[in-house]
C-alpha cells in the first residue's frame, strides 16, 4: 500500500509545515495553512511521472546559453482578435494557460465560442467536470457554434482524461474546471490543495510533452483573485481573468501573468444572446456620453496593454449627512482616493473634510495606474465647483503629494488616439507635449496642480 504523509501547506504561497501554525513565515498571511494528505514521493508518485520520461529527459540536457535557439514559437490564432490581443498574439503550442472569473462571467461560453471554432482545424478536447454533454451541447446550440468537429468528454479523473488524450492525440485540450478534477494517489477531496496543485501539474506536463495547447477554467473566491494554492499561477504560462457584472453586457479580458507576451493586456467583450462577441473599438462603447455636459465629468486616456482606452470618470461630492465623510471608490483604488484628496486640500486649497466624494468609472472599467490621478481631481473639482468642463477636454497625469504634475508613460500616444476620437484639449504634463503639433488639437502643458485647476477654472463654464 502507498504510504500516506501529512503536511501543512499555505493557501496563499504554497509553503509547507510539519505542523500548523496561525501565521505563514513566507507570505505572512494569517489563518491560510490547512492540513493536506497526499502519498509519498517513493510509492505511486515514481509510478505517474514515469508516464513523461522523455519530457523530463529533455529538460536535463546542458548548454550554453548563446547556443539557445531564438525563433520564435509559433502561434495559432484563436480566431478572436481581442483574445489573441491578451495571449500575448495567439496560442502557443504546449502552453498552459489558467482562466478564472466569478460565476456567470461567461467564461464556460468563451471557450466554448472558440474551441468550437479551432476544431475545424485543429483537433480539439473539451473536457467537462462540472456540467452533463447534453448540457454543454444546448448550450453550443444556443450559440450557434458548429459542432461537428468538437469532441467531448464527460469526466474528473486526471487519469483518465490522459488516457483518453493520448489515444485522441488532441491538439487544444479545455479542462472545465480545474477545482474538480482529482487525482487517485491524492487521499483529499476534490478542489483542496493538493488536488489542485497534483491535477495541474499533472496537465500541465502532459501539454509540455505532447504540444497541446491546455485550457484550465479555475474558480475565484469572493474577493476577485483565483482560488486554490498560489503555486496554481506559477505552474502554468498565462492567467487570464474574464470580469463583468451581472447588470453589465460588457465583459472584460484582462491578463495576469504571460510568459508569452505582455501582462495587463485588456480584451472586451459584449455578451449577447449568440454568446461574447469581441468589441473592437472599446473606447467609443465607454465614451458613450449624454448630449449634455454635467457637472463632474471628465474623459481620461488609460493604458491597457499594449493600446491606450479612453474612460469617462465621474466624481459626486455633497455634503455629508452624517459625522464621518464617505469616500467611495469604483473602478479606482479608494486609499488613492484620500491620498489625492489630501493633496488637494494642501496644494488646491479645496477642503472636502467635510463633503461625502464619490468617485465611479463608467462601463465598469478597473484602472490600476496612476495616470488617473489629474482627471480624478478635475471631476472632484467640476462636481464641487458645480462647474461643467468642455466635452472635447481630455485629461491625464499623475500627481504627487508635492503638488507636481508627473509624466506618465506613452503620453504622446495617449494624445492621439483622443485626436482619433474627436477630442480637440488636452490637458496633459509638460513633458508629454507632443514635439510636432498635432491638427486640431490643442495641448495645454501644466507642472502644478495649481496650474491645472487655473487651467480647468478658464475652461469650465
Amino acid at each position: 500500500m502507498a504510504k500516506t504523509k501529512t503536511a501543512y501547506v499555505c493557501t496563499e504561497c504554497g509553503a509547507e509545515y510539519s505542523k500548523w501554525q496561525g501565521q505563514c513565515n513566507a507570505c505572512n498571511a494569517w489563518n491560510t495553512i490547512s492540513e493536506v494528505r497526499g502519498v509519498s514521493s517513493s510509492s505511486s508518485g515514481g509510478q505517474r511521472g514515469s508516464r513523461f520520461e522523455g519530457f523530463a529527459g529533455s529538460l536535463s540536457g546542458v548548454q550554453s546559453l548563446d547556443s539557445v535557439s531564438l525563433a520564435e514559437q509559433s502561434r495559432v490564432s484563436s480566431g478572436m482578435k481581442e483574445l489573441d490581443r491578451v495571449l500575448g498574439g495567439g496560442l502557443v503550442e504546449g502552453s498552459a494557460i489558467l482562466m478564472g472569473g466569478h460565476p456567470g462571467a461567461g467564461k464556460s461560453t468563451l471557450l466554448l465560442q472558440t474551441v468550437c471554432h479551432l476544431a475545424a482545424q485543429l483537433p480539439a478536447l473539451y473536457v467537462t467536470g462540472e456540467e452533463s454533454m447534453q448540457q454543454v451541447a444546448l448550450r453550443a446550440k444556443r450559440l450557434g457554434v458548429p459542432t461537428k468537429d468538437l469532441k467531448m468528454l464527460s469526466e474528473t479523473s486526471v487519469e483518465r482524461i490522459i488516457q483518453v488524450a493520448e489515444t485522441e492525440k488532441p491538439r487544444i485540450l479545455v479542462v472545465d474546471s480545474i477545482q474538480v478534477m482529482h487525482i487517485s494517489d491524492v487521499e483529499s477531496a476534490p478542489g483542496s490543495v493538493s488536488q489542485v496543485r497534483e491535477s495541474a501539474a499533472y496537465l500541465t506536463r502532459f501539454a509540455k510533452q505532447t504540444g497541446t495547447i491546455l485550457f484550465l477554467v479555475g474558480h475565484v473566491t469572493k474577493d476577485g483573485s483565483l482560488a486554490g494554492p498560489k503555486v496554481l499561477e506559477h505552474m502554468i504560462d498565462c492567467s487570464i481573468l474574464l470580469e463583468g457584472s451581472s447588470d453589465s453586457r460588457f465583459r472584460t479580458l484582462r491578463g495576469i501573468k504571460n510568459r508569452f507576451g505582455a501582462v495587463n493586456e485588456l480584451g472586451v467583450f459584449a455578451m449577447l444572446e449568440q454568446g461574447l462577441k469581441e468589441v473592437k473599438n472599446p473606447s467609443a462603447i465607454f465614451l458613450n456620453r449624454g448630449d449634455e455636459a454635467a457637472p463632474g465629468s471628465v474623459v481620461m486616456v488609460v493604458w491597457e496593454g499594449t493600446r491606450p482606452m479612453l474612460v469617462e470618470i465621474q466624481a459626486l461630492v455633497d455634503v455629508a449627512q452624517g459625522s464621518y465623510p464617505r469616500r467611495v471608490a469604483v473602478g479606482l483604488d479608494q486609499n488613492r482616493l484620500a491620498m489625492l484628496l489630501a493633496v488637494l486640500h494642501r496644494h488646491g486649497g479645496m477642503h472636502c473634510a467635510d463633503q461625502d466624494v464619490f468617485v465611479n468609472v463608467v462601463g465598469g472599467v478597473k484602472v490600476s495606474e496612476t495616470s488617473a490621478d489629474l482627471a480624478l481631481l478635475a471631476a472632484v473639482v467640476s462636481s464641487f465647483r458645480d462647474k461643467t468642463l468642455p466635452q472635447d477636454l481630455v485629461i491625464f497625469g499623475e500627481v504627487g503629494l508635492s503638488g507636481e504634475i508627473r509624466p506618465v508613460p506613452s503620453g504622446q500616444e495617449r494624445i492621439y488616439e483622443a485626436s482619433k476620437h474627436g477630442f480637440t484639449r488636452a490637458l496633459v504634463p509638460k513633458a508629454n507635449v507632443p514635439r510636432k503639433p498635432i491638427e486640431n488639437m490643442k495641448v495645454i502643458a501644466v507642472t502644478k496642480l495649481s496650474e491645472a485647476l487655473d487651467a480647468l477654472l478658464d475652461l469650465a463654464h
